[in-house]
Protein backbone atom coordinates (compact mmCIF):
# COMPACT_ATOMS: atom_id res chain seq x y z
CA UNK A 1 0.00 0.00 0.00
CA UNK A 2 1.55 3.37 -1.33
CA UNK A 3 1.39 5.34 1.71
CA UNK A 4 0.52 9.36 0.53
CA UNK A 5 1.29 12.55 2.58
CA UNK A 6 -2.52 13.17 3.75
CA UNK A 7 -2.42 9.20 4.76
CA UNK A 8 0.50 9.39 6.99
CA UNK A 9 -1.16 12.30 8.15
CA UNK A 10 -3.66 10.93 9.23
CA UNK A 11 -1.52 7.90 10.70
CA UNK A 12 0.13 10.10 12.84
CA UNK A 13 -2.51 11.27 14.81
CA UNK A 14 -2.50 8.18 16.48
CA UNK A 15 0.69 9.66 17.87
CA UNK A 16 -1.18 12.08 19.69
CA UNK A 17 -4.27 9.50 20.80
CA UNK A 18 -1.03 7.70 22.89
CA UNK A 19 0.92 11.23 24.56
CA UNK A 20 2.45 9.06 26.70
CA UNK A 21 4.53 7.45 23.92
CA UNK A 22 5.95 11.00 23.36
CA UNK A 23 6.79 11.53 27.48
CA UNK A 24 8.25 8.11 28.30
CA UNK A 25 11.60 8.20 29.91
CA UNK A 26 13.88 5.15 30.30
CA UNK A 27 13.13 2.14 32.94
CA UNK A 28 15.98 1.36 34.79
CA UNK A 29 18.22 -0.99 32.76
CA UNK A 30 17.70 -4.59 33.63
CA UNK A 31 18.78 -7.82 31.75
CA UNK A 32 16.45 -9.81 30.42
CA UNK A 33 15.55 -12.93 29.01
CA UNK A 34 14.87 -12.63 25.39
CA UNK A 35 13.84 -15.59 23.14
CA UNK A 36 14.55 -15.62 19.29
CA UNK A 37 12.18 -16.96 16.92
CA UNK A 38 13.99 -16.65 13.26
CA UNK A 39 17.85 -16.70 13.82
CA UNK A 40 18.55 -16.10 10.10
CA UNK A 41 20.35 -12.47 8.98
CA UNK A 42 17.73 -9.94 11.05
CA UNK A 43 17.59 -12.25 13.92
CA UNK A 44 20.77 -13.60 14.54
CA UNK A 45 22.68 -10.15 14.60
CA UNK A 46 19.95 -8.46 16.48
CA UNK A 47 20.21 -11.16 19.14
CA UNK A 48 24.24 -11.08 19.19
CA UNK A 49 24.00 -7.43 20.00
CA UNK A 50 21.89 -7.89 22.87
CA UNK A 51 23.69 -10.82 24.30
CA UNK A 52 26.71 -8.61 24.75
CA UNK A 53 24.65 -6.03 25.76
CA UNK A 54 24.16 -8.19 28.74
CA UNK A 55 20.82 -9.75 28.31
CA UNK A 56 20.03 -13.79 27.91
CA UNK A 57 19.13 -14.63 24.66
CA UNK A 58 18.01 -18.24 23.13
CA UNK A 59 18.15 -18.43 19.26
CA UNK A 60 16.05 -20.81 17.79
CA UNK A 61 15.70 -23.24 14.79
CA UNK A 62 13.33 -26.45 14.21
CA UNK A 63 17.39 -28.12 13.91
CA UNK A 64 18.91 -25.91 17.37
CA UNK A 65 21.98 -28.18 16.43
CA UNK A 66 22.81 -26.42 13.23
CA UNK A 67 22.97 -22.93 15.50
CA UNK A 68 25.74 -24.10 17.34
CA UNK A 69 28.66 -22.34 15.42
CA UNK A 70 26.85 -19.13 15.84
CA UNK A 71 26.68 -19.19 19.07
CA UNK A 72 30.04 -20.66 20.04
CA UNK A 73 31.65 -16.96 20.52
CA UNK A 74 28.83 -15.59 22.47
CA UNK A 75 29.46 -17.10 25.87
CA UNK A 76 27.04 -18.33 28.10
CA UNK A 77 24.61 -15.86 28.00
CA UNK A 78 23.78 -17.53 24.27
CA UNK A 79 21.96 -20.90 23.86
CA UNK A 80 19.64 -22.82 21.32
CA UNK A 81 16.86 -24.22 21.23
CA UNK A 82 13.28 -24.81 19.46
CA UNK A 83 11.07 -21.82 18.45
CA UNK A 84 8.35 -23.07 21.05
CA UNK A 85 11.55 -23.49 23.91
CA UNK A 86 12.45 -19.96 22.61
CA UNK A 87 9.08 -18.80 23.48
CA UNK A 88 9.10 -20.03 26.56
CA UNK A 89 12.42 -18.79 27.33
CA UNK A 90 11.80 -15.55 26.90
CA UNK A 91 10.20 -12.84 29.24
CA UNK A 92 9.97 -10.83 25.61
CA UNK A 93 10.46 -12.50 22.12
CA UNK A 94 11.72 -11.47 18.60
CA UNK A 95 9.23 -12.97 15.92
CA UNK A 96 12.14 -12.72 12.68
CA UNK A 97 10.58 -15.17 10.66
CA UNK A 98 8.76 -15.01 6.82
CA UNK A 99 5.51 -13.45 7.36
CA UNK A 100 3.72 -16.38 5.86
CA UNK A 101 5.37 -18.77 9.27
CA UNK A 102 3.19 -16.65 11.39
CA UNK A 103 -0.41 -17.96 11.70
CA UNK A 104 0.99 -21.32 12.19
CA UNK A 105 3.54 -20.32 14.85
CA UNK A 106 0.72 -17.90 15.74
CA UNK A 107 -1.18 -21.23 16.59
CA UNK A 108 1.28 -23.49 17.95
CA UNK A 109 3.19 -20.93 20.70
CA UNK A 110 0.03 -19.52 21.68
CA UNK A 111 0.31 -20.48 25.32
CA UNK A 112 3.98 -19.90 25.87
CA UNK A 113 3.77 -16.44 24.58
CA UNK A 114 0.63 -15.69 26.04
CA UNK A 115 1.25 -12.13 28.03
CA UNK A 116 4.73 -11.74 26.63
CA UNK A 117 6.28 -8.49 24.80
CA UNK A 118 6.39 -10.00 20.83
CA UNK A 119 9.00 -7.84 19.38
CA UNK A 120 7.33 -8.53 15.40
CA UNK A 121 10.04 -7.65 12.62
CA UNK A 122 8.48 -9.60 9.92
CA UNK A 123 7.22 -8.31 6.83
CA UNK A 124 4.95 -9.94 3.84
CA UNK A 125 5.82 -10.68 0.48
CA UNK A 126 5.11 -8.25 -1.62
CA UNK A 127 3.52 -10.41 -4.03
CA UNK A 128 0.19 -9.37 -4.87
CA UNK A 129 -0.86 -13.24 -5.58
CA UNK A 130 -0.24 -14.60 -1.81
CA UNK A 131 -3.49 -13.48 0.37
CA UNK A 132 -1.92 -13.24 3.67
CA UNK A 133 0.28 -10.39 2.12
CA UNK A 134 -2.43 -8.78 0.64
CA UNK A 135 -4.56 -8.96 4.04
CA UNK A 136 -1.15 -7.51 6.06
CA UNK A 137 -0.91 -4.41 3.55
CA UNK A 138 -4.99 -3.65 3.26
CA UNK A 139 -4.84 -3.84 6.66
CA UNK A 140 -1.54 -2.81 8.22
CA UNK A 141 1.09 -5.65 8.99
CA UNK A 142 1.19 -4.68 12.77
CA UNK A 143 -2.68 -4.89 13.42
CA UNK A 144 -2.64 -8.04 11.28
CA UNK A 145 0.25 -10.37 13.35
CA UNK A 146 -1.77 -9.29 16.24
CA UNK A 147 -4.84 -11.13 14.97
CA UNK A 148 -2.44 -14.10 14.45
CA UNK A 149 -0.37 -13.85 17.89
CA UNK A 150 -3.53 -13.32 20.31
CA UNK A 151 -2.94 -12.79 23.47
CA UNK A 152 0.46 -11.06 23.59
CA UNK A 153 1.83 -7.69 23.48
CA UNK A 154 3.21 -6.57 20.47
CA UNK A 155 5.30 -3.97 19.35
CA UNK A 156 6.28 -3.42 16.01
CA UNK A 157 10.22 -3.16 16.20
CA UNK A 158 13.29 -3.80 13.73
CA UNK A 159 11.40 -4.67 10.89
CA UNK A 160 11.76 -1.45 8.53
CA UNK A 161 16.03 -1.71 9.05
CA UNK A 162 18.33 -3.73 7.07
CA UNK A 163 20.34 -6.15 9.20
CA UNK A 164 23.54 -5.25 8.04
CA UNK A 165 22.39 -1.04 8.74
CA UNK A 166 22.07 -2.55 12.18
CA UNK A 167 25.09 -4.36 12.28
CA UNK A 168 28.14 -1.62 10.35
CA UNK A 169 26.44 1.25 12.89
CA UNK A 170 26.12 -0.41 15.76
CA UNK A 171 29.15 0.85 17.49
CA UNK A 172 28.94 4.17 16.65
CA UNK A 173 28.37 7.13 19.38
CA UNK A 174 27.09 8.83 16.56
CA UNK A 175 24.89 8.50 13.31
CA UNK A 176 23.39 5.28 14.73
CA UNK A 177 20.83 4.09 12.64
CA UNK A 178 17.01 5.04 13.68
CA UNK A 179 14.38 1.83 14.50
CA UNK A 180 10.64 3.03 14.01
CA UNK A 181 8.76 1.28 16.93
CA UNK A 182 4.93 1.17 17.05
CA UNK A 183 2.81 -0.64 19.78
CA UNK A 184 -0.61 -0.55 21.85
CA UNK A 185 1.16 -1.54 24.89
CA UNK A 186 3.43 1.65 26.39
CA UNK A 187 5.37 -0.54 28.52
CA UNK A 188 6.04 -3.13 26.26
CA UNK A 189 6.72 -0.17 23.95
CA UNK A 190 9.26 1.20 26.59
CA UNK A 191 11.11 -2.03 26.46
CA UNK A 192 11.72 -2.37 23.08
CA UNK A 193 12.90 1.35 23.34
CA UNK A 194 15.85 0.16 25.42
CA UNK A 195 16.35 -3.30 23.67
CA UNK A 196 16.73 -0.76 20.48
CA UNK A 197 19.24 1.18 22.10
CA UNK A 198 21.03 -2.21 23.62
CA UNK A 199 21.41 -2.96 19.78
CA UNK A 200 23.22 0.14 19.41
CA UNK A 201 20.96 2.25 17.91
CA UNK A 202 18.17 5.36 18.45
CA UNK A 203 14.02 4.43 18.62
CA UNK A 204 11.88 6.20 17.28
CA UNK A 205 8.25 6.01 18.74
CA UNK A 206 5.85 6.77 16.19
CA UNK A 207 2.87 5.84 17.76
CA UNK A 208 0.03 2.92 18.07
CA UNK A 209 -0.15 -0.16 16.09
CA UNK A 210 -1.88 1.72 12.94
CA UNK A 211 0.92 4.32 12.86
CA UNK A 212 3.26 1.49 11.77
CA UNK A 213 2.26 1.17 8.83
CA UNK A 214 4.24 4.60 8.27
CA UNK A 215 7.09 2.10 7.76
CA UNK A 216 5.82 -1.08 6.40
CA UNK A 217 6.73 -1.63 3.33
CA UNK A 218 5.51 1.22 0.37
CA UNK A 219 5.66 3.27 3.39
CA UNK A 220 8.59 6.29 3.95
CA UNK A 221 9.87 4.59 6.71
CA UNK A 222 10.82 1.27 5.45
CA UNK A 223 14.23 0.43 5.18
CA UNK A 224 15.24 3.88 5.47
CA UNK A 225 18.67 2.89 7.08
CA UNK A 226 18.90 6.14 8.49
CA UNK A 227 19.92 8.61 11.11
CA UNK A 228 17.26 9.89 13.76
CA UNK A 229 16.72 13.23 12.37
CA UNK A 230 16.35 11.90 9.01
CA UNK A 231 13.75 9.34 9.88
CA UNK A 232 12.13 11.84 11.94
CA UNK A 233 11.48 13.87 8.79
CA UNK A 234 10.73 11.49 7.02
CA UNK A 235 7.84 10.31 9.21
CA UNK A 236 6.29 13.75 9.92
CA UNK A 237 7.85 13.56 13.48
CA UNK A 238 8.29 16.58 15.86
CA UNK A 239 12.00 17.00 17.02
CA UNK A 240 12.51 15.32 20.24
CA UNK A 241 9.32 13.33 19.73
Amino acid sequence: MLITRRSLTSLLTASIAFPAFAQMKDENTKNLRIGIIGSGSLGGTVGKLWVRAGHEVMFSSRHPDELSSMIGDLGPRASAGTPRQAAEFGSVVLFAVPYEALPGLGRDLQDPLRGKIVLDATNPSPSSSNALSREALANGVGETSETYLPGTRLVRAFSATDASAIQGRSGQQTDKVAIPIAGNDPAAVQTAVQLVRDAGCDPLVVGNLAAARSFQQGGPGFRANTTLPDLRRRLGQPDGG
